[in-house]
């Protein structure tokens, strides 16, 4: 196979295949889909950051004191005593 061959058979087009000024366009329906499906994408990274970033600060508060990182009620009691605790809402979904 010679790469004239491999040349024609790159040419040959389908007969049936949709072909017009038509073909290709997409529906304002798709671009909306698409720009939600990215701000919701982008809602579950920063309710994900945020619950991340708490995780840690509590990890980081239970280990520097020798907490067990588990016990939620030990965690909150301790950061509540020293006036760390977050109060602000907890879960955003």
């Amino acid at each position: 196979m010679g790469i004239e061959t491999l040349t024609v058979l790159a040419q040959q087009m389908n007969k049936d295949a949709p072909v017009g000024p038509e073909f290709g366009k997409a529906e304002p329906i798709g671009a909306l889909i698409v720009v939600s499906m990215m701000a919701v994408i982008l809602l579950i990274g920063w309710a994900f950051h945020r619950r991340y970033s708490r995780f840690n600060r509590r990890k980081r508060f239970a280990e520097e004191r020798g907490l067990d990182v588990f016990d939620e009620k030990a965690v909150d009691e301790a950061m509540e005593a020293e006036g760390l605790l977050d109060r602000r809402k907890k879960s955003f979904f």
